[in-house]
């Protein structure tokens, strides 16, 4: 008995020395710029456009650019669907004469579910991608993935979000490589947001994305090394409208 016991208080110690640990990682931070063409009850057909940076530190020693645009049909006032396409590019911020370490070409096709409440909106996000990698020493490679968005907006000073309106943001995402492990990032975001007036609205947020992956021994979901990073983001929006368009209320949603 008294080995059993022995044998039992010491597979915690065991199993906590071969999880990987996760160091902390520097803060950094992603500034993202959003021109958006909502779609109308007489108009269904929008649009966007987007540049976005990200730095390995906040506001500094850059290494990754993102280039996407696209295109969105209202199939009714709460159910869009949208095919878009971007080029992602990564480098070494230590090293930036060197050229990227990797470009990808992305194709997406995806569609958003809204509800509306009182005063929450609730925004559902579904997307499928393939995604095209040409790497610093010339291979290639194909991959797919699967993400899922719940994004939440709560307006604070009026029930819509509208000019002068203040609000609160946050979201989940999920993405589900095919290949394996099925469980490959999450991404959680926080944030505040304002409109100034009927095209501009900027957001200051939280990100922090986590990417996962299987352990050789207990079979369970644990964070890569160095693979979890906190980020500041800015977003700046900037929404195109059709002079003979009712209003509508559209969410400022961050494409990516």
């Amino acid at each position: 008995m008294a080995g059993l016991l022995l044998a039992l208080a010491a597979r915690p110690a065991q199993v906590q020395a071969q999880t990987p640990l996760n160091p902390v990682q520097p803060w950094g931070s992603w500034l993202v710029g959003t021109v958006q063409l909502p779609g109308s009850p007489t108009h269904r057909w929008g649009g966007f456009a987007e540049v976005q940076v990200r730095t390995n530190a906040v506001f500094n020693d850059y290494f990754y650019h993102e280039l996407k645009a696209g295109a969105s049909f209202d199939i009714d006032p709460n159910f869009t669907a949208v095919i878009a396409g971007g080029r992602y590019s990564t480098s070494d911020y230590q090293d930036l004469g060197a050229g990227p370490l990797n470009t990808e070409k992305r194709l997406w096709e995806q569609i958003i579910l809204t509800q509306y409440s009182h005063r929450l909106k609730l925004e559902h996000r579904y997307r499928i991608e393939q995604r095209w990698f040409t790497f610093r020493d010339d291979r290639t490679e194909f991959r797919q993935r699967f993400r899922y968005r719940l994004n939440g907006f709560l307006p604070l000073n009026h029930k819509k979000i509208e000019p002068g309106t203040a609000f609160l943001v946050a979201y989940d995402e999920i993405f589900l490589n095919p290949k394996g492990p099925v469980f490959e990032r999450n991404r959680v975001y926080g944030g505040v947001g304002y409109q100034f007036n009927k095209n501009f609205i900027v957001q200051v947020g939280y990100v922090n994305q986590a990417n996962y992956n299987y352990t050789t021994t207990q079979g369970q979901f644990v964070l890569q090394n160095t693979a979890a990073k906190n980020n500041v983001v800015l977003n700046l929006t900037y929404k195109l409208l059709r002079r003979d368009a009712p209003p509508t209320e559209s969410l400022p949603s961050q494409p990516d």
